[in-house]
């Protein structure tokens, strides 16, 4: 079957929840992928940031068949082998004392915010049920029920209530509201350090440090939300480090499964995640073997193949080449290490045709708040590779400059 017949197909028994470009891959390798006929793409949105380290990276790929072939799943009814390993080195890397893994992005934000509100009736004295946690407008933290219930995107909420109560919303870079906001019944302040499918907006300088300081005198747990940010894409191993922010918790997962498998964690200290107790929470496949081996190794490839460094060098120079193309439909190019974003201003008529556009050239991205032109391919690209990335971003607002 060739592209446009798998199209037909997807849209015929496929749900209707995605609005994909129209390219169907079936091959993919490093930063290339290729469509059916054999037409080659350079990714630059990495899966949202799940392939960090490339499509297919050898080492991951064979640590993937290497466990699969031994174990695949216990549940945590019975311990396994990798399960204790990826604690440890994860622990040892982001400098926490204890980690809880999941599978998904939105789990792992569910478990921090289960985490936070047991913390709050266990060691702050907050009364049953009366938890509160302060969250950002224009979050993006999942699909959850009680996730969207934060969320301030009417498409995300539209006929999915009733909302999960518990949740207050202050705006994003004010750390002013945030203080404002806090009650003794606060949880917690949870916040992307940048909010990356809001359009890759960066808060003002000093905001993280601030918030950080607020929520330690005011006995508020700060959680950041790096599962976009995280491990390496800005340039950072996590987004707050440009502030010397030590959150109370972090929550990864993306780039920890190097786009081999789903895998994600819930970081923090002792006296916080050791508020759980057998039975409490828990996953069927959380921890499971093949996830951890998988992890382990991606983990190894962001370190020993110094991809934070490379996404901080590389990004600068992405940045520094986009700041050349003259446009009048630019409105502003911002981002951190590999994550880019070309906001249009409103008479460009939306990023999506841009996006389009830049497919037909073999660059692959996605648009994002109708406005902005996210671009953020694997953290193993080179300055050459960018280069021929940067001659088709430009034919392609040279060519429709005038439209």
């Amino acid at each position: 079957m060739d592209s446009k017949d798998l199209i037909l197909v997807e849209d015929l028994y496929g749900a209707h929840n995605y609005h994909p470009l129209d390219v169907v891959i079936n091959k993919a390798k490093g930063i290339w992928m290729y469509d059916v006929e054999g037409r080659k793409y350079l990714d630059c949105l990495s899966s949202y940031s799940a392939v960090n380290q490339g499509h297919r990276h050898p080492r991951i790929v064979k640590a993937l068949i290497d466990q699969a072939k031994r174990l695949t799943l216990t549940s945590r009814a019975f311990r396994n082998d990798q399960w204790p390993l990826l604690a440890k080195e994860i622990c040892e890397m982001t400098g926490y004392t204890m980690v809880l893994p999941m599978n998904s992005g939105a789990e792992a934000a569910e478990t921090a915010i289960k985490t936070a509100r047991k913390w709050a009736y266990q060691k702050k004295g907050v009364p049953q049920d009366k938890a509160d946690i302060i969250a950002c407008a224009n979050n993006f933290h999942g699909r959850t029920v009680t996730v969207i219930s934060f969320s301030t995107e009417p498409l995300y909420r539209q006929d999915f209530g009733p909302f999960t109560p518990g949740f207050t919303i202050v705006p994003f870079g004010d750390a002013e509201a945030l203080e404002r906001a806090i009650t003794p019944n606060t949880a917690a302040f949870f916040v992307e350090p940048i909010q990356a499918e809001a359009g890759i907006l960066i808060p003002p300088d000093g905001y993280l440090k601030k918030a950080r300081e607020i929520c330690s005198r005011m006995n508020v747990l700060f959680i950041a939300d790096e599962i976009q940010t995280g491990l390496g894409r800005v340039g950072q191993l996590f987004a707050c480090e440009y502030e010397g922010v030590r959150p109370d918790m972090v929550i990864i997962g993306k780039s920890l499964g190097g786009g081999c498998y789903p895998i994600s964690a819930v970081l923090a200290d002792r006296e916080i995640l050791g508020v759980f107790k057998p039975g409490e929470h828990g996953s069927t496949f959380g921890g499971n073997p093949l996830g951890c081996a998988v992890a382990r190794e991606s983990l190894k490839v962001i370190r020993e193949e110094k991809l934070v460094e490379n996404a901080a060098e590389r990004g600068r120079y992405f940045v520094e080449k986009l700041g050349k193309i003259r446009s009048r439909k630019i409105k502003e190019i911002r981002g951190r290490g590999l994550l880019v974003g070309i906001e249009l201003k409103p008479e460009a008529g939306g990023a999506r045709r841009y996006c389009e556009e830049l497919m037909k050239e073999g660059l692959l991205c996605k648009e994002t708040h109708e406005h902005v032109i996210r671009l953020a391919p694997p953290l193993i690209i080179r300055d050459k590779d960018i280069n021929w990335a940067i001659k088709r971003i430009k034919a392609v607002f040279k060519r429709l400059e005038s439209s």
